[in-house]
């Protein structure tokens, strides 16, 4: 079993400044709305993850995908 060091046990606890009987209770999910809204997060299957090291690559390919979605489709006669 490891020891727990001294600043360890410190590092948990208020200092005497901090006065609990000032502070509010918290409300769960305040601001949750705001943060939803400002994000955009998308969850890759595995196997699509797999082709993208990163978000840059992801980025990239869907740009060209919908360069090429926007081109006039050619029918052959």
């Amino acid at each position: 079993m490891k020891k727990t060091s001294e600043k360890r046990k410190h590092r948990d606890e208020l200092r005497r400044e901090y006065d609990l009987s000032k502070v509010g209770k918290g409300v769960r999910g305040k601001y949750a709305k705001y943060y939803r809204s400002g994000t955009n997060l998308v969850l890759l299957s595995p196997d699509v993850a797999e082709c993208f090291p990163d978000d840059r690559s992801v980025n990239t390919a869907l740009r060209r995908l919908m360069r090429v979605a926007k081109r006039p489709v050619r029918r052959l006669h």
